[in-house]
Order: C-alpha cells, then structure tokens, then sequence
C-alpha cells in the first residue's frame, strides 16, 4: 500500500492538476482571478469551482477520460473555470476562437473529434450551429455571484443545457466522492488540444499531456522566478498557447493573481487601469501588441509616470521583436524586456533571455533554452552545428508533444533525428543565446541570395517615422525571388516609399533592399495579433 501511495504522489508531481491543487492548498486566500468591477476570486475558491464543475461534466454530461470538450469563450472567468474542469475531469480541453466561422468551427469540431461544445451564456451563433450539424451538445457556463449579504459564500458555477439536470446537492456530493478515484489525473492524460496555425498547410492538431502541461509551467515559473506576490494582466487571447501557458497557467500554478479586462479581450483604453489596480508585476505579449501600448503610453501616463507600476520584466514572444522596439519598451516602462521563442508543439517555452539576475540579455536573441535540449542541426544530415553555424532549430524534452495526431506524414517530418523540428532558421553563439533568422519557407531566395525577413523588419522599424513594419518576398522574374515590405507610418508623420528605401540603402546590402514598399494604414493580422508575412504577401500582391 505504501510503494502504491508513493507511486501515486509520483506520478501526480507531473500533472498541471496537481501544481495547481499545490498552489490552492498553499495559498488559499490570495487571489487568483480579477474581473475589474465584476469578480474577485482566491485560489481556494477557484479550486471549489473547478471541482465542482468537473463533477459536473463527469456526472451529467457524460465526459469520461480522453474525450475532448470544446470551449469558445472570450477571456471570461467561466473560460479558466471551465478549461481547468475540463483537464480535472481527465477530459481533453480545445479551446476555439470564438470569432471563427461556422465552417471553421465544424473543422476544429470535427478534427478534434470534440463531444461537447460550452459557451458562454451568451453563446455563439456560429459554434452552436457548426455543433448541431455535427450533432454535439451545447452548453453554456455562467458564474453565479451572492448578494452582498451572502459575501461569505462561495459563488457557484452554472451549466445549462447538460444531458441531465442538476439534483438534490446530497446526491451530488456522493456522486463526486464516487467519481474522485475515476478522476485521478495521469501525466499521461491527454489535457490540451490545440491547432497549428496552418501558414503554410492545413492546420494540424497537437495533443499536449499533462506532463507537457506540468513541464512547461515548471519551465516559465523557474525562468522568470514565478511567485505568489506577482501578479499579471493578461492581454493575449486564452484560446492561444501563449496567454494560456505562460500569462494564465504558470500564474496559477504559483499561487500569483491573473487579472481578466472586464471586456473579456485587450483594451488598450484600460490597460494601464487594469494594470495598476492589479498591482502587475510584469506582462507579455506579442510584439504587435507592445507597440500598441508604446503608442498609448502618450495618452494615459506620460503626465503621471509615477502611477505606471513597478514591474519586474516585460516579455514578448510569439513574433520576433525588434531591437528598436525593446530599447522603447525598456526606456518607457523601466524594466527589463525579455524576449522569448515558443511554439505549440512545445507547450510553448523553448528558450528566453534571463532575468538581470541571471545573466545578461541580448537584443535580437531570442534567449537560452529553459528546461529542454536545443540544437541546430544541418537539415540534410541531422548532425549538430557549431556555434555560429546557421541550422534548423530543433528540441526535445518532455514539455515536446509527442506527435501530430492523426499525421504520420507530417510527424516523420518534424521528429526526423529524433529532435522536434522547429521549421525555424537559426545560430546559437559561444554562450548558448540563440538568434532567429526567419521560417525556412520564409527565407527570401533572390537569385541565391539568401535575406532574413526578420533583418530588414528591424532596419525598417529602426526608421523614427515607421510605426510597423513587415518585410516578404514576392515572385520575381528575373532572380526567382524578389523582396517588397509593407509600412504603417506613425500618427501624423507623412512618409513615402523613397524615404524608406533611402533608409534602407544606408543599412542593408544593396540586395537585401526592398524593391516596392507599401506605405498602409493597416496589416492583416491573425486572431492573436501576429503578423503572418504569407498573408501579408498575399494581401497587397493581390491589390497590385
């Protein structure tokens, strides 16, 4: 009986259920999720309501472990709630966009193999249509808050449309003792189901365990010394792998407080509201997003500096930042702006630069490796270069997903050597920080030159009148391949296409020089807010 307990407590150390239950015992009163004028919430009474609501999902709605329940929701409460029910209940969690199409959805339905839709009270037009075609049930999550007087007990969570109603509290208490043993979370557990963002193919499913869960959060929690007196806002979309992992679950799982903006997405309006009535210690986001807050910075707190909290780090990750745009960043706010590189098939951290305590940070570095492996390889033979060799980036560890579901094909791409390919160009220096080059399918072939799309994006931003900026490459005649960027200029700046290319003449190699430049107003840009240079190309390709 005792090997088995202690087998028991092993296996549970590397389940995200389990850090999370740590973090809840450990600091039951602090809070974990704010809703600024709505809700409030301490760690204890999250648990509560995570538990209850997987008892629900078990008991009523049939999920047993391995099926996967599909969750639109903006950033509510009710999504955290319900995501994190979902995982407890051994079920598999795929959170979807909620702007996506019903022809969207009825893909992530179906490939997912998704058995329950939950929305929010409000609901979703086109995920609920997309699910009755498929014929899914759909519920919705509501939280039920006490009057004032009746502050002294727990809010409820409420599931409407389940396959069977809610009884008498006894029965439900019975049925939850019943199902804990059922419920015991394995690291092997499927927990997560997420999409590739499909940039150059159909989008593919990744499975993440619970072990991939619990490696991951580990990794964002020790490199960025995580603690219960943080506390962050989050502005990333929790249906991405970056908001989730990093800005949401690693916060939890150290006891730290999350703030949700009441409009349940990112408002640059009341972010800095949001921020210091949180108490905000640090953030991320995408570099998109940064520069928003750059801009906004003139607006909200340039007449009060002393109001912006005091942060230990910003971090950006997602897309590559540029160096122009870090110094802005670290200038504005006063703290240290630490560039990271993650991707989904990583339960997202793979390398990131350290906190001033633990080393230096290198602008345009995209920092060391955190808790995995980190190589570049030669792509045809698969054998390790040295440092300062140009390679693909590839990893292995156990916050890796183990395969592609369902893609034989494309999993003996991507683990070929028996490393995860990143699909990424890249050269570690003598000290281990790695620097991106760009995607090998991004990579600009201009008669056998080759140009880093990520290079020129910096040239172009370190312009005083570009606002954003994004360099691609265009079908040419003459060299294969030829190179072309799109320009946002600043508010009330005027700029033209031979003041940018001047400046570009004075700090690029002659080949390396766009050939047009598209002076806009605007860049498409995924429901995350990264800028994709395929649809960027497709876009003002098609408008020529």
């Amino acid at each position: 009986m005792e090997k088995e307990m202690e087998k028991r407590e092993m296996a549970a150390a590397s389940t995200l259920t389990s850090l999370l239950k740590k973090a809840a015992a450990a600091f039951p009163s602090r809070r974990a999720v704010l809703v600024p004028g709505k809700v409030d919430l301490t760690h204890a009474a999250l648990d509560a309501l995570v538990d209850a609501a997987a008892a629900r999902l078990a008991s009523d709605a049939g999920v047993e472990p391995g099926h996967v329940v599909a969750l639109s929701f903006p950033n509510t409460v009710e999504l955290v709630i319900m995501f994190l029910a979902v995982i407890r209940a051994r079920g598999v969690a795929a959170p979807l966009n909620p702007a996506y199409t019903q022809e969207e959805f009825e893909f992530y339905l179906s490939d997912s193999e998704s058995r329950l839709l939950v929305t929010n009270a409000e609901g979703n037009p086109a995920a609920q249509a997309a699910a009755a075609k498929l014929g899914l049930v759909h519920a919705s999550a509501s939280l039920l808050l006490h009057q004032q007087q009746e502050q002294a007990a727990l809010p409820k969570i409420h599931l409407a449309g389940l396959l069977r109603e809610q009884e008498e509290e006894e029965e439900e208490e019975e049925e939850e003792e019943e199902e804990e043993e059922r419920r015991h979370n394995s690291g092997d557990d499927v927990g997560l189901f997420l999409h590739t963002s499909g940039t150059t193919s159909r989008p593919k499913g990744v499975p993440l365990t619970q072990r991939n869960l619990a490696a991951s959060v580990h990794n964002i929690r020790s490199v960025y010394r995580l603690a219960e007196t943080d506390a962050t806002v989050i502005v990333l979309p929790l249906f991405h792998v970056h908001g989730l992992l990093c800005g949401l679950l690693s916060s939890l799982a150290s006891g730290a407080a999350v703030t949700l903006p009441a409009a349940g997405r990112f408002s640059a309006s009341t972010f800095w509201a949001d921020m210091r009535a949180s108490h905000a210690t640090w953030y991320t986001a995408v570099p998109t997003i940064h520069q928003i807050i750059l801009d906004r910075r003139h607006h909200t707190c340039q007449q009060d500096p002393e109001e912006l909290p005091a942060l230990r780090f910003i971090r950006s990750c997602s897309a590559s930042l540029a160096p122009v745009i870090l110094d802005k960043l670290e200038a504005a706010f006063g703290a240290p702006v630490l560039e990271a590189y993650a991707m989904t098939e990583a339960t997202h951290l793979m390398t990131s630069n350290p906190l001033p305590q633990d080393g230096p940070r290198k602008p345009g570095s995209v920092g060391r490796p955190v808790g995995q492996e980190l190589a570049v390889l030669d792509e045809a033979t698969g054998a390790i270069l040295p440092p300062g060799q140009h390679g693909e980036v590839c990893v292995r560890g156990p916050n890796v997903t183990a395969g592609y579901k369902n893609n034989p094909g494309a999993n003996e791409e991507a683990f070929r050597f028996g490393w995860f390919h990143t699909g990424d160009i890249g050269v570690v220096d003598e000290q281990g920080y790695l620097r991106l080059v760009g995607r090998i399918k991004e990579l600009i072939n201009r008669g056998g030159e080759k140009i880093s799309p990520i290079e020129v994006d910096a040239v172009l931003l370190d312009h005083p009148k570009v606002k954003q900026a994004v360099s691609f490459g265009v079908p040419d005649n003459k060299y294969g391949e030829e190179i072309n960027c799109a320009v946002i200029p600043r508010d009330g700046e005027a700029l033209g296409e031979e003041e940018v290319l001047s400046h570009c003449r004075k700090n690029l190699a002659a080949f390396k020089v766009p050939k047009k430049v598209f002076i806009t107003d605007d860049l498409p840009k995924t429901a995350t807010g990264k800028i994709q240079r395929r649809i960027v190309a497709q876009h003002f390709v098609a408008h020529t």
